[in-house]
């Protein structure tokens, strides 16, 4: 993915400051050198952790907790951050410093991680309920996640009907056109959908195409249920 600075974002995008700039704080993202292996990274990220929850849990800042153990502030800030790799006095440090065993921070690393990989055409066709006839369900991949699952949809719409589905469940829906044009509904709302255009609902309102404007008409369906439906 290209990544442009401030200042070059500026300059394409007709003068966008850093507090108009969206960012997403839900992970971390890093360069990852191309003779460094996936799994050490995995650990780096699984110390990084481990070392942050202690630290909080002990109710001490990161300067504090930098005197403590014996090393910089910013070094403590790096390893935090999954930005530096410990060497074994390091670990044994920390492991000191927080009264724990040194393979205790490295917990989580060991952990698998569920993916879910569909080459194209292969998903399963499926029937929801309100199917008609021209509307095709390539289901995608569902995965089971720790709090809730996901389940993926290709939707294919080939013919028009007098009568069009509205479905309702729990969660929240993420819808992508890819082809053709749609009037979608959601509640008390109906919008026109064209290729590229996103839609993300309530699930819990009815919803459904109400109109197939330009047909064949094709779209992702994502669904994240929540605790409680799964």
């Amino acid at each position: 993915m290209c990544q442009l600075t401030v200042n070059e974002l500026a300059h394409y995008g007709g003068g966008v400051t850093d507090e108009e700039l969206i960012r997403n704080q839900s992970g971390i993202a890093r360069e990852r050198p191309v003779d460094q292996s996936v799994e050490e990274l995995e650990l780096e990220t699984a110390i990084a952790h481990n070392v942050r929850r202690l630290r909080r849990q002990q109710g001490l800042s990161v300067g504090d907790m930098a005197s403590r153990v014996g090393i910089s502030k910013a070094m403590l800030s790096k390893i935090e951050n999954a930005q530096t790799s410990c060497s074994l006095s390091t670990l044994a440090r920390l492991a000191r410093a927080f009264d724990v065993s040194v393979t205790s921070l490295f917990r989580g690393a060991e952990m698998e991680r569920s993916a879910v990989f569909v080459k194209a055409g292969e998903g399963s066709a499926i029937i929801r309920e309100g199917s008609r006839e021209g509307h095709e369900y390539e289901l995608l991949g569902s995965l089971r996640g720790e709090h809730k699952r996901l389940e993926c949809l290709l939707v294919t719409l080939t013919e028009k009907s007098v009568t069009q589905p509205l479905f309702q469940h729990a969660g929240t829906e993420f819808l992508y056109v890819l082809e053709g044009v749609m009037d979608y509904a959601h509640s008390r709302s109906v919008y026109r959908m064209h290729p590229g255009d996103a839609l993300q609902l309530d699930g819990e309102g009815a919803h459904g195409p109400v109109e197939l404007v330009e047909l064949p008409v094709r779209f992702l369906s994502v669904i994240a249920f929540p605790d409680s439906a799964v």
